[in-house]
């Protein structure tokens, strides 16, 4: 007899490309349909129940089931759904979420607010920005971009170019000119040598930003992309001070400082920014993701007011900035965003990220009784669990990405959601989480690491 279960799971089988993944992997073993959920909880079209350890992928900040944003996308889609902001026209959630965005954003010295869809969306809008800008300054030869390696930036064509993931850019190339990249500032494994504490790996990982800058030139930089903390990457959490340190390298050379908030801002690092937590005031900053926790697609590049002024001037058609998206500034999205917003401030979730996230992380190294853990790090609701074939040498296993699938996959089957990278486990829950259900991870985490540690 074919339950609703089975139609979903073969016509997704027979109707939908998944993305990132192997289509094989598909079709062998059929999708994980998901029917519903509430909180930090989700449950498949068979009615098995999962805690979603990932929020998503790094966004549902607030957790399910949240009426308020439902009834709010609902009021402003029986009121306005959406209508098109290009040639000057506007809609009152936009106004009021600009408005909302820059109060929030008054200790980074944001000025303006620029709608897209997605993350990646943002992040182009703000190499456009950036390159124009320059333009607009009689600069037009900084152009080039410098970025790290392992960011993740986006699938755009320019974001792409800016992530320092090969697995991502390797079969779209060639890619757009002037992206540079050095190493990341990775405390538990990187090139700057064996040994270093967390305070030379922040110099070592700054001075190869400026050295890329001195030898690109500064007059032909236009920018640095950062991430505050790499998440697709693998949770790579900097070192205190290196953020702080980049940013004073970008303002002695007249480097723009894009940082890239997508998964950071709103909360998940246990500030209302990831900017916030290391410190540091972005000349640019991009967002999605916990904007709206994915309620509805929206996102936002925010840039200082002297960045906007450059592109005030004569009609001349060189300091207009001719982009944008159909849906930049949705109506029904801005509703949302707002009503996520009010939510996370009411509930001072970034305050429960910074007081949960710790006792999470404290868990979290309980994990290091199994030999093959390697390092664990995070910072509020994000963090890492790598896993190695030698703890000693931090040898790697062979091939990469042989055994972190496999303990995401048992972990799935004991009703935890995590997503891996290759041997590394990234943990960015909902900011709702608490101790019980933190203790829940775990729990799940220790048997099934401990299980295909046997195998």
């Amino acid at each position: 007899m074919t339950t609703p279960a089975d139609h979903l799971d073969q016509a997704h089988r027979q109707s939908l490309w998944t993305p990132f993944l192997r289509m094989e992997t598909v079709l062998e073993h059929g999708p994980v349909v998901f029917d519903r959920a509430e909180g930090v909880y989700v449950w498949d079209s068979t009615g098995k129940r999962y805690l979603d350890a990932h929020a998503s992928l790094w966004l549902m900040n607030v957790g399910f089931g949240r009426q308020e944003i439902v009834d709010a996308a609902c009021a402003q889609m029986s009121r306005l759904p959406f209508f098109s902001m290009f040639q000057g026209y506007s809609n009152a959630p936009a106004i009021a979420l600009a408005e909302r965005l820059l109060q929030l954003t008054a200790p980074e010295g944001m000025g303006r607010v620029f709608y897209s869809d997605s993350g990646s969306e943002a992040v182009e809008t703000a190499f456009k920005i950036a390159r124009q800008y320059w333009k607009n300054r009689g600069q037009a030869g900084k152009y080039k971009f410098i970025s790290r390696r392992n960011a993740y930036h986006g699938v755009t064509f320019g974001a792409m170019s800016a992530t320092g993931m090969m697995s991502n850019r390797r079969m779209f190339e060639p890619l757009v000119p002037g992206f540079r990249h050095i190493a990341d500032p990775n405390c538990y494994r990187n090139e700057f040598g064996t040994g270093l504490s967390e305070e030379e790996v922040a110099v070592a990982a700054s001075e190869a930003l400026r050295r890329q800058i001195l030898f690109e030139g500064p007059e032909t930089v236009a920018a640095f992309i950062a991430e505050p903390v790499q998440g697709a990457g693998g949770v790579v959490v900097p070192p205190a001070g290196y953020l702080q340190r980049c940013r004073e390298i970008c303002r002695e050379y007249d480097v723009l400082f894009i940082a890239d908030e997508v998964i950071t801002g709103f909360g998940r690092t246990g500030t209302w920014f990831g900017s916030r937590t290391y410190g540091i005031q972005p000349d640019i900053m991009c967002f999605a993701k916990g904007l709206t926790s994915g309620y509805v697609p929206m996102s936002a590049t925010l840039c200082r007011a002297e960045i906007f002024e450059a592109f005030l001037g004569p009609a001349t058609g060189r300091t207009e900035l001719r982009h944008g998206n159909t849906y930049s500034g949705h109506a029904t999205a801005a509703a949302a965003a707002l009503a996520n917003l009010a939510i996370i401030e009411r509930e001072n979730l970034p305050e429960n990220a910074r007081v949960v996230g710790r006792y999470f992380l404290e868990q979290l190294r309980t994990l290091e009784r199994h030999p093959i853990v390697g390092d664990v790090r995070g910072v509020g609701l994000l963090a890492r669990v790598e896993l190695v074939a030698d703890r000693a040498t931090k040898a790697q296993f062979t091939p990469a990405g042989s055994v972190g699938p496999k303990v995401q996959r048992r972990a799935q089957e004991l009703g935890v959601i995590i997503r891996p990278v290759l041997d590394v486990l990234t943990f960015s829950p909902p900011l709702i989480l608490t101790k019980a259900q933190a203790d829940e991870i775990v729990a799940v985490m220790d048997q099934a690491i401990g299980e295909v540690t046997k195998v």
